[in-house]
């Protein structure tokens, strides 16, 4: 099981920088497989950025970070076109967006102008300027950060943006068992600064994300799990607590990681356990809770287990 073995050694090297986050790393290494992309929610210090990085080195990725404020324009994600005084034409002046791992930091900082500057690239793999479309080569894999509790001088991501997102990965604050581990190693000297000085050896290249890849395909999805998702999608488009349900983007995104999670664990069929494990991550952060519904305490990841529960599990 090409999958599983590559997730046993991909989370030995990730230890060596990130203490605990076992179900961020998961959720990461489903999204690469699958090509998606990823949304990164938590408090600042809670090492989202190092996760960033540390995957980045550990599918042996070229990686450029843009911190997103609200002065930061289209031009200076995608790029522009220049004059050459020497040539006596335009050339193309590549923007951070041409890379393998994107880390857009605090990506709800920023306009909606310039976020939808990533519409594209994260849907179809390529950036138009000046009316040329630029293909984005190889593996291109969105990661974007934002802070959950602070409102002031930010801009809400769109949902057409929102529904680009694979995931929507939550990083909570580490038991203190793990934060006694993480003032340990900083006692024996680990700084985050200095990653690249760590001894990490990069685990998916791209003929490895091949091989996986192929193994996902040969992965069973019986029709009854089809009508199951469908049914899921449904119920969240009639929901009453609900203004907005999921889109059929998010009923692919919820088969093809249905799919990668059974071959993560070593499975060749999908369960209806796989389908539930997955649908918080892959549903919550499409859907629009109704603000009466807000009131009386319901939030996207309740929504989502209200859901589960209406909809009847195949045998």
């Amino acid at each position: 099981m090409v999958v599983q073995q590559t997730y046993s050694r991909l989370g030995a090297e990730w230890r060596k920088i990130i203490v605990g986050q076992e179900d961020a790393l998961r959720l990461l290494y489903i999204a690469v497989l699958v090509r998606g992309h990823v949304l990164l929610e938590g408090v600042p210090g809670t090492a989202k950025t190092l996760m960033a990085r540390t995957l980045a080195r550990l599918i042996d990725a070229d990686f450029r970070r843009v911190q997103f404020t609200p002065d930061l324009m289209p031009s200076d994600v995608i790029g522009t076109t220049v004059f050459d005084l020497q040539s006596g034409g335009f050339h193309l002046k590549q923007g951070p967006v041409f890379t393998n791992v994107l880390l857009a930091d605090e990506i709800n900082r920023a306009p909606a102008k310039t976020q939808s500057s990533l519409l594209e690239a994260m849907e179809e793999r390529q950036v138009t300027i000046e009316e040329v479309s630029h293909p984005l080569d190889g593996v291109f894999l969105t990661l974007a950060t934002q802070n959950p509790i602070e409102y002031e001088g930010t801009y809400p991501l769109p949902e057409a943006q929102l529904d680009r997102f694979l995931f929507k990965v939550k990083i909570e604050y580490m038991p203190v068992e793990q934060e006694i581990e993480l003032l340990e190693r900083y006692q024996a000297g680990f700084r985050s600064q200095n990653i690249r000085t760590a001894e990490l050896s990069p685990v998916v290249n791209e003929s490895t994300l091949r091989e996986c890849e192929a193994e996902i395909e040969q992965v069973v999805v019986e029709r009854v799990m089809l009508e199951y998702i469908a049914r899921i999608a449904s119920a969240s488009r009639r929901s009453p607590e609900l203004l907005l349900g999921v889109s059929p983007r998010a009923s692919v995104a919820l088969l093809l990681s249905v799919r990668a999670a059974a071959a993560v664990d070593g499975r060749p069929y999908v369960t209806p356990d796989d389908v539930k494990a997955m649908s918080p991550a892959v549903l919550a952060h499409r859907l629009i809770v109704r603000p009466e519904a807000q009131l009386d305490g319901v939030t996207q990841e309740d929504a989502v287990r209200r859901l589960l529960a209406s909809v009847e599990v195949p045998r």
